[in-house]
């Protein structure tokens, strides 16, 4: 399962709502490190779509839900499980950092 993005107005329902935990990406298109972890977070998805769904927010195109989690800085990587943020990581990292981070935290 590939990654899929959410807006301002799609996101209660697709992450505060979701039955599983979803992993949200909040990215720029002008985000250099944004765009060196997204094949990285599109296989994670596919290795790990039975455990978490892996969620997309642009950042420039939805501007409230940002700025209700306090984000500053991208690539910005929070976890929500029950409609609750619950971990988060700022900046790039290599696929296998990542996954090993989602995973100890899911």
């Amino acid at each position: 399962m590939s990654t899929k993005a959410v807006t301002d107005a799609s996101f209660a329902a697709d992450v505060l709502q979701s039955d599983k935990p979803v992993l949200v990406d909040f990215w720029a298109d002008w985000c250099g490190p944004c765009k060196m972890i997204a094949p990285a977070l599109e296989e994670i998805s596919d290795e790990l779509a039975d455990q978490v769904t892996i969620a997309k927010m642009d950042i420039m195109e939805n501007t409230d839900t940002p700025g209700q989690f306090g984000v500053q800085s991208i690539p910005l990587l929070i976890l929500f499980k029950d409609g609750q943020p619950v971990a988060q990581k700022l900046g790039a990292a290599p696929k296998g950092q990542l996954k090993q981070w989602l995973e100890s935290v899911l």
